[in-house]
Formats: C-alpha cells, structure tokens, sequence
C-alpha cells in the first residue's frame, strides 16, 4: 500500500490517534474511534495497524491525515 492508493476515508479528522502518554507509560491508540491497544513504542502502533488492515502502516505515521498525535511528541510512549 502506498500513500496514493490508500487516503484517509474522512477528510475532516486522522482515523488514527495517538492519545497522551499515561502515567505508567505507552499511549493509547485508536483506531477509527475504536481502542485498538496500548503501545509502548512505534513496533506495538505499527502491530495495531496491520491488525486493523493497514500492513504497510510505517510510511503514514508521520502523515498528519492519517496519525493525530495528541499531547506529546510522535514516536514518544513516555516509557523513558
């Protein structure tokens, strides 16, 4: 999949979110409003997203249209 084949189905929001890192560690991710798993690092977000059909996910995390990460900087679980 590459980025000309495959666009976000909803041009107002990013289908994937990257919620605040939580106090433990990892940030939840979601996935089309649906809670797809914690991740503690861009392998785990990565993993969530062939789950949910994207198996070339790593070339869209950095796309603002596709990945909305909230509260924090991108690719930071706040596991240091």
């Amino acid at each position: 999949m590459n980025r000309e084949q495959a666009q976000p189905e909803d041009e107002g929001a990013a289908p994937i979110v990257v919620h605040r890192a939580a106090g433990t560690g990892g940030r939840r991710v979601s996935i089309r409003a649906r809670f797809a798993g914690l991740a503690h690092s861009d392998a785990d977000l990565i993993e969530f997203l062939r789950r949910a059909g994207l198996p070339d996910a790593w070339e869209l995390l950095d796309d603002p249209h596709w990945v909305d990460w909230q509260d924090g900087r991108p690719h930071e679980y706040g596991t240091d």
